[in-house]
């Protein structure tokens, strides 16, 4: 798990890991919990984020089947590199990005992140309306993604 602000501002908070057990996944879920925010807030550097993430593509332990880069966020790309060729770079890689837009700041961030983030096989963005429906959204979003249905 990589948190993420601005240019300069991404802290590995989660290393790679292997869930195979209920249990794993459970730890997992209250190490996530108790997770301080590690970044300053205020800039919003997609693109500088999805490049870090990328980089740890290439450190995970094992070659996945499936490739899929989560990108949450309740702003709009404003600091540092652009986040589409970035996006770009992930999907030539084989790798597929979607994103959860948080619109409580920006209402229109959804279609900033199907323009400027999204990308790959079935590739989606999701939103949900403030910060009080994130738990609910990420839960519904990651469900979508280790089932690997795709729908437009």
């Amino acid at each position: 798990m990589l948190l993420w602000s601005g240019e300069r501002a991404q802290e590995i908070a989660i290393p790679w890991q292997v869930l195979a057990k209920p249990a794993e996944v459970a730890a997992l879920a209250e190490a996530i919990e108790g997770l301080p925010r590690l970044v300053p807030p205020g800039a919003t550097a997609l693109g500088e984020g999805m490049a870090a993430a990328l980089a740890l593509f290439g450190s995970g332990p094992e070659l996945a089947r499936r490739m899929v880069l989560d990108v949450s966020g309740d702003g709009a790309h404003n600091q540092g590199r652009p986040p589409g060729p970035i996006r770009d770079i992930g999907v030539e890689a084989g790798i597929t990005i979607n994103a959860l837009a948080v619109l409580n700041e920006e209402p229109d961030l959804m279609a900033h992140y199907a323009a400027e983030v999204i990308g790959g096989p079935g590739a989606f963005v999701k939103h949900c309306p403030d910060y009080e429906g994130f738990a609910a959204a990420i839960r519904e979003k990651l469900r979508r993604e280790i089932a690997g249905v795709f729908i437009a």
